[in-house]
């Protein structure tokens, strides 16, 4: 336990889950489609529902996806400020089956018409897990930098991944395998001790049986 842990994270109110967590999802969320996003509909389930929008759980969620970080004083004018840059949002209420209570899935689009849906949870405290990604399982905080590689289920991907990694010496934290049927469409989430150079990540996005690589950077 850190004094982060006891003191929780500096923020702009009113609630570590509610608001400060909301705007984390809403940030990785950004992060995770590595562009500009300039449509999202977001669907609140749980307690983000039935008590989000007193705790300014929709701004902040539309804060993140603008970029802002929970302690930006201009979280509750978020609103606004989409508009000022071109991101069209909408929101709805949909209980999500099996989710934790404060879970929000987005439905982003990026600039250059990228597509991305995120399930993701405020645990509180600030702290969030991302549990989906295109409707796969997946389950990592996004407080380390993280590889999520898609790709068909084949024999010889997780060989070239880590042959990859270990070649530019880079450390292996935690790897998980999701999958959703055997011979579909797979999802690897490796979380790393070291950053990972850009020409790799383009090279692995070159691979035969790759759908898409997308790379959160722990110092961004």
């Amino acid at each position: 336990m850190n004094i982060y842990d006891i003191l929780g994270p500096v923020m702009v109110g009113p609630s570590s889950s509610h608001t400060a967590g909301a705007v984390r999802i809403g940030q990785i969320t950004r992060r995770l489609l590595g562009e500009k996003p300039v449509k999202a509909r977001i669907t609140l389930s749980g307690s983000f529902a039935a008590t989000g929008v007193g705790h300014g759980t929709d701004r902040a969620l539309v804060a993140g996806l603008l970029g802002m970080k929970p302690d930006d004083m201009q979280v509750p004018d978020s609103f606004f400020l989409a508009e000022d840059q071109g991101l069209l949002f909408s929101f709805e209420e949909m209980q999500v089956k099996g989710a934790h209570p404060n879970t929000a899935v987005l439905f982003v689009t990026g600039e250059t018409g990228r597509e991305l849906e995120v399930q993701a949870s405020s645990l509180g405290g600030g702290r969030i897990m991302v549990n989906k990604l295109d409707g796969i399982q997946v389950d990592f905080t996004g407080e380390s930098s993280t590889l999520i590689v898609h790709n068909m289920d084949q024999p010889g991907h997780v060989a070239e991944v880590t042959s990859m990694l270990s070649h530019k010496s880079v450390n292996i934290a935690t790897l998980q395998l999701y999958r959703d049927h055997r011979g579909g469409y797979a999802v690897m989430v490796i979380e790393t001790d070291q950053d990972i150079p850009q020409e790799a990540l383009k090279w692995l996005s070159r691979l035969e049986g790759i759908i898409k690589v997308t790379y959160l950077n722990s110092a961004e």
